[in-house]
């Protein structure tokens, strides 16, 4: 009989409350203009308009997952060790996973949710998508159903990396220790993936393990250059359901107006591509700043 395992970001909100409750109380002392009011709000309504998109789509996730691993190629119990080799696999596919979401404009339409904040603090780590099952972001985490990981261990480690995520969003932490910095995602690191800075963009990918960056020619260490937060362009709302959907209505909009030989690029190609080059990409942002 499989373990009954708990879903840890749910025993983890009453502790991400408290956090953001002491960060706020801190930035008050230190540096108000960290919390914004009615972002810090905003992020809080799309936390939990995502929870309820989870929840939704949850059933069909876990049939899905249930599907691929009756097709297994190998049969992996409930030892300890399993645990971890499969947290490390799924931290891989996140990355997988993030690496596309910024890459690819059909993955972006949901993610661009979580970097639409310009403040930079722990209510920000709430700041999630209500679109991932239709970006098919579930699609990542489907080989290791195939090799032969139960759905249950996938989705409990998957819980621990979004927890681990958490304390990571913040200001208020500089730079861990040398050995921490090296192997494992810091708020240092973190702060590089949230900037909008030509040299920061499109940088530190990574979940719990920063090595996967390093490993991949994805990594960029924090540098004297302040991140600034947020899009290159950003959306200039505080509206719930516009921050939710408006890389969605972008998408729509494009598609709608291109050359039928054009439109699957505003899908498929990375974001800021357009068939006509009126726009930048972010390679484009980062030559353009080195020239």
């Amino acid at each position: 009989m499989p373990p009954a395992l708990p879903d840890p970001v749910t025993y983890a909100i009453p502790g991400f409350v408290l956090l953001v409750l002491g960060e706020m109380l801190l930035a008050r002392r230190r540096d108000p203009s960290r919390y914004c009011p009615r972002d810090t709000l905003t992020s809080l309504m799309l936390g939990l308009g995502s929870t309820i998109a989870a929840l939704l789509s949850a059933g069909a996730v876990f049939a899905m997952a249930m599907w691929v691993h009756g097709f297994r190629l190998f049969d992996i119990g409930w030892a300890w060790y399993w645990f971890v080799l499969a947290f490390v696999l799924d931290d891989l596919a996140y990355y997988a996973f993030h690496r596309s979401a910024h890459r690819v404009r059909l993955f972006w339409a949901s993610h661009v949710v979580h970097h639409s904040s310009q403040h930079y603090n722990l209510s920000t780590a709430l700041r999630q998508t209500w679109t991932g099952f239709f970006s098919l972001n579930f699609l990542f985490r489907l080989p290791l159903f195939l090799i032969g990981f139960p759905p249950a261990m996938i989705f409990f480690v998957a819980g621990l990396n979004l927890v681990y995520q958490f304390w990571i969003h913040t200001e208020a932490v500089g730079r861990m220790p040398r050995w921490f910095e090296a192997v494992m995602n810091t708020p240092s690191h973190h702060r590089v993936h949230h900037a909008a800075n030509a040299r920061y963009l499109d940088r530190n990918y990574a979940g719990v393990f920063i090595v996967w960056d390093k490993l991949f020619g994805t990594f960029e260490p924090e540098r004297e250059e302040r991140p600034r937060y947020g899009l290159v362009h950003d959306i200039g709302s505080f509206n719930v359901l516009w921050a939710a959907v408006h890389e969605w209505a972008g998408i729509a909009r494009d598609v709608w107006r291109a050359p039928w030989g054009s439109k699957l690029g505003y899908l498929l190609r990375e974001p800021g591509w357009s068939h006509d080059g009126s726009r930048e990409t972010s390679d484009m942002i980062r030559r353009r700043a080195r020239d």
